[in-house]
């Protein structure tokens, strides 16, 4: 029986070992070597189940990997892969940032939707209020202009109204920006926002971050298709 040495989520035993019942490949890779995949695995010490997450290990161990060669009976696949995490509920279907939102920003987004997963409102909220904050960052002008000082650069409840009178940000997005700030600050400051809260401030944020990104993103990409083809005749 191959097996897997790993901390058990259901029993919270600590280093023990798993006999491993299936093994998927994903589809996924890192550093061009870098393969994962989901291994189905039983405690030996509560006899329930859990799906790891594993790595490749080295370069060299892609043969396990490979069509059902991950059966090295009387082996451990320690010695090939790295336990990454444990399947849970991060995992389910979860909202990814619109396209063309620089990484960071994704990032912040994605966390967001992560806790909406694990139905952590205010926390939920608050990473979009995070990722509103970034977005507008980057739209202030580095010279000075009149209004803006350092207070309006670092506050965001400042700082969005000073890019809406300037015509930095589309006018019909305030009430909308308004929203995800408001609900943000309710959620670190009261933390009292419900699921339909949590779940508003993610659609708000993603109308508004549409906007700024990915709209031109996409006409962008559209006007290099075009000058392509205009280049091929």
């Amino acid at each position: 029986m191959t097996t897997l040495v790993a901390d058990c989520p259901r029993c919270g035993t600590s280093r023990i070992t798993f006999d491993v019942k299936g093994f998927v490949v994903l589809n996924e890779t890192e550093y061009s070597w870098k393969h994962f995949a989901e291994a189905f695995c039983a405690c030996r010490h509560c006899g329930r189940t859990t799906i790891f997450r594993v790595a490749q290990r080295q370069p060299d161990h892609k043969v396990i990997f490979a069509h059902d060669q991950w059966r090295v009976d009387n082996k451990s696949l320690n010695s090939f892969v790295e336990v990454v995490r444990f399947i849970g509920l991060r995992d389910r279907a979860s909202h990814n940032a619109p396209d063309h939102v620089p990484a960071e920003m994704a990032s912040a987004f994605a966390q967001g939707a992560t806790c909406l997963s694990v139905e952590c409102w205010d926390a939920a909220a608050a990473m979009f209020r995070k990722t509103l904050d970034l977005a507008t960052a980057p739209l202030l002008p580095e010279e000075e202009e009149a209004g803006l000082n350092n207070r309006v650069r670092r506050n965001l409840g400042l700082r969005l109204p000073w890019l809406f009178e300037n015509n930095k940000l589309p006018v019909d997005l305030r009430a909308l920006a308004d929203c995800i700030r408001e609900d943000g600050n309710d959620a670190a400051h009261t933390g009292t926002l419900t699921k339909d809260d949590a779940l508003d401030a993610r659609e708000f944020t993603r109308a508004l971050l549409e906007r700024i990104y990915t709209e031109p993103g996409k006409l962008k990409e559209a006007q290099l298709r075009r000058a392509e083809r205009r280049a091929t005749g």
